[in-house]
């Protein structure tokens, strides 16, 4: 196999949602034990090479797959497939003019997991001319497929003397199961588990415990909900945790914020917490940024990681990081708590909820989480509260209820609920599918835990799912118009 690690060239990372991988898998094997071939269109997040490890990668998003018919190949055999270039031409035009990578996947019905030399005088041959059709020099890529579904993948460039090098790249399809494979084969055999992580090792075997250790987890708010899902994170390996939210400790904040002390007021939560993970003394790396999410550098710092927890409650919050999550094919967890009191001492309900969102799945709109007419006047209240306030005195607008009670034996439930969905999605441990814990609820008052399955994909956000950077950012124009750009 021919695959040269250019060291100048960062990792690349190719992202895909479940509901693609099974159109692939079904495609690829049609059951007459012959290869067969697809192309993609994948949108884009390029890395920044100063920002570390992961903030250097580049990711590629499926997003649209174009089939190319088994009947038209010129040849199908167990181990070669060939096919006329012309029939993927409109795929190129559209790679073109959109800026999107491109990607070949095609099977090994054998199961012989590796690119051949077949393989490699077909993507030498190929690509020069994907790259001079589209004129974009890289990164594009090229996949295998193995029967049980496991894909290999590496990325293509262009080498400036009209060949190409190839760089491994990793995958990971944000699925009912969050399926993750590392560029290179891991041999848990092989993996030094640290002592810490012995315990979780047993439980969830050597293979998981070093997924964990190279996933990158981006939080968004890191108070009732977000501190103790980050905690627990950091104890069980995670390699990078991203930490957003641009308030500082207040007082009232210390009955549920993990690790924050008196002498905490007045600083940054991001801080306090990256210094609390940074004294546990455990290898995660802590990106702190002390800056909202709707910040166009905020954004795309996060749309580098491999997951996302949303630990907000703002409904204009929460949709963008559907949002984000759609456009960049990340997998979504959605923390919820509500506690509803009289003020007075009497509970009336008690609830939690954690929501995972797939890319092109449901979202929290069409869950009913929130109604467009609710966001709004979320909206409205983050951009113009002059506005907002006189909408609402004029009742042309529901006011957006602040201050909620909170407790943090409840958030921590719910952290705790959240952070053990992460794992049965990357480990499934469940007698049932994951499919059916789409959403997962708590109700104390009734002593009740609810799940509830996947339902029809959202008709607003899965059309958009993989598109990657476009302009406007994340199609909203509020985010093209700022000028000043936190540094992260």
């Amino acid at each position: 196999m021919l695959l040269i690690s250019n060291q100048d060239s960062p990792a690349v990372v190719l992202r895909l949602t479940g509901y693609q991988h099974d159109i692939l898998r079904r495609h690829l094997f049609p059951r007459d034990y012959r290869e067969a071939v697809a192309i993609a269109l994948c949108g884009r997040r390029k890395g920044d090479d100063n920002a570390g490890r992961w903030g250097r990668r580049n990711i590629l998003t499926i997003h649209e797959i174009f089939l190319v018919p088994h009947e038209i190949c010129h040849l199908r055999e167990p181990d070669r497939v060939s096919w006329p270039t012309e029939s993927i031409l409109p795929s190129l035009r559209k790679a073109a003019e959109h800026g999107f990578a491109v990607l070949k996947i095609h099977s090994h019905p054998s199961g012989y997991a590796a690119f051949s030399k077949l393989d490699d005088a077909a993507d030498k041959e190929l690509f020069p001319s994907i790259m001079g059709w589209v004129d974009d020099s890289g990164p594009h890529a090229s996949a295998i497929m193995l029967p049980k579904g496991k894909i290999i993948a590496r990325a293509i460039y262009d080498d400036g003397n009209g060949g190409t090098f190839f760089v491994p790249a990793d995958i990971v399809i944000a699925g009912d199961c969050i399926r993750i494979w590392r560029g290179g084969e891991f041999n848990s055999k092989n993996h030094i588990v640290p002592e810490f992580a012995k315990r979780h090792a047993q439980a969830f075997g050597a293979g998981t415990t070093m997924v964990l250790q190279r996933l990158s987890v981006a939080i968004i708010g890191v108070s009732g909900t977000g501190s103790p899902v980050a905690e627990m994170l950091a104890r069980l390996g995670i390699g990078e945790l991203i930490l957003v939210d641009p308030k500082n400790v207040e007082d009232k904040n210390l009955n549920r914020i993990v690790t924050a002390t008196k002498r905490d007021i007045g600083r940054p939560k991001v801080n306090v917490l990256a210094k609390a993970i940074q004294r546990i003394g455990l290898a995660t790396h802590v990106v702190p940024i002390a800056h909202d999410l709707f910040t166009p550098k905020v954004i795309r710092r996060v749309a580098l990681a491999d997951i996302m927890f949303g630990c907000v409650d703002s409904v204009d919050g929460r949709d963008l990081m559907n949002r984000l999550a759609a456009y960049y094919n990340l997998p979504y967890f959605d923390l919820g708590v509500r506690l509803d009191a009289d003020g007075q001492g009497r509970i009336e309900a008690i609830n939690g909820t954690v929501h995972y969102l797939q890319p092109d799945g449901s979202s929290l709109l069409s869950r009913g989480v929130y109604t467009p007419e609710g966001l709004r006047a979320a909206a409205i209240r983050r951009s113009d509260p002059a506005m907002y306030q006189d909408l609402r005195r004029a009742k042309y607008i529901r006011g957006v209820r602040e201050d909620r009670p909170a407790v943090i034996s409840l958030n921590t439930l719910v952290a705790s609920m959240a952070v053990n969905e992460l794992l049965a999605r990357i480990h499934p441990y469940r007698d049932d599918s994951n499919r059916k814990f789409a959403t997962y609820r708590v109700n104390l008052n009734q002593g009740r835990l609810i799940d509830e399955p996947e339902t029809e994909a959202c008709p607003v956000l899965a059309p958009k799912a993989g598109l990657g950077d476009i302009r406007p950012l994340l199609d909203m124009p509020e985010l093209s118009d700022q000028k000043a750009q936190p540094k992260t």
